[in-house]
């Protein structure tokens, strides 16, 4: 759908293509050039824009987001809470109810906005919304110009290596406890020290630039869910990748890739 939506920006020289779900709760969004923006991206936009009249908000976001929501300079200078939580409508819709925060992201589109923007559930044009509000007051830029403000990331798509419903938490236990034990005997990931180990919903290693994996189980698939990225370059992301990878081939009942990097 954003496919034909990009096309379609580009035909008419729009200033914003904005896609909704089949029941209304997702948001996608295409730039004024017809680049297509990952919603974790739109995320750190929208909480660029929001932490502006409400500095000090708290923001909820799943684990497979982009590190930006503790990195990125504007989100520190607004003394911006990022929680990292569990994905899933669920797990962040409650989230940003008991930490009252100002909205809650995932990266799959699903965007949770509290009063005073939203009610506390996932609403596409609410979302909608909140990104014409953000272009209504920067007059001066486009949707590509915002988007190109922010500091670059090389990130992955979503990969889903084979693991069968009855094994594959176990198989998360296993990677978040290896993860933890590497960080606690000082061992080395990519070659650097491990800076942070996040275990809310599988685990988010992160090491000292900055560069991060996930592993966790997928909610409703015979599958685990991968994600890496990197604020240096995609060598450092394949990199984590490799890494990452290494620890789950150490598992026999991890299968192949829907996809890879």
């Amino acid at each position: 759908m954003l496919h034909a939506i990009a096309a379609a920006v580009r035909d008419h020289k729009a200033d914003v293509g904005l896609g909704f779900d089949g029941d209304g709760d997702r948001c996608g969004v295409v730039d004024n050039e017809g680049e297509e923006i990952f919603a974790d991206k739109i995320g750190v936009m929208l909480a660029r824009d929001l932490s502006k009249l409400h500095p000090g908000a708290t923001f909820v976001v799943d684990v497979k987001s982009t590190g930006l929501f503790v990195t990125d300079p504007v989100l520190i200078a607004n003394h911006v809470k990022a929680d990292y939580w569990k994905t899933g409508h669920s797990h962040i819709k409650r989230r940003v109810r008991d930490l009252q925060a100002l909205a809650g992201f995932e990266k799959s589109g699903h965007f949770f906005f509290n009063k005073p923007v939203g009610r506390g559930y996932d609403d596409g044009f609410v979302t909608a919304i909140a990104v014409l509000d953000m272009l209504s007051r920067n007059p001066s830029k486009s949707m590509a110009d915002l988007y190109r403000e922010l500091p670059r990331t090389f990130g992955s798509p979503t990969m889903s290596p084979e693991c069968a419903d009855e094994v594959k938490y176990e198989v998360a236990e296993r990677v978040v406890a290896r993860f933890k034990a590497m960080q606690a005997n000082g061992e080395t990931l990519t070659g650097q020290k491990i800076r942070d180990v996040v275990t809310v919903n599988g685990v988010r290693v992160t090491v000292e630039d900055g560069t991060w994996g996930l592993v966790r189980a997928s909610s409703n698939k015979p599958e685990l869910v991968v994600v890496v990225e990197s604020p240096v370059s995609e060598a450092r992301m394949r990199e984590m990748f490799h890494a990452v990878d290494g620890v789950l081939r150490e598992n026999s009942e991890v299968g192949a890739y829907n996809q890879t990097i």
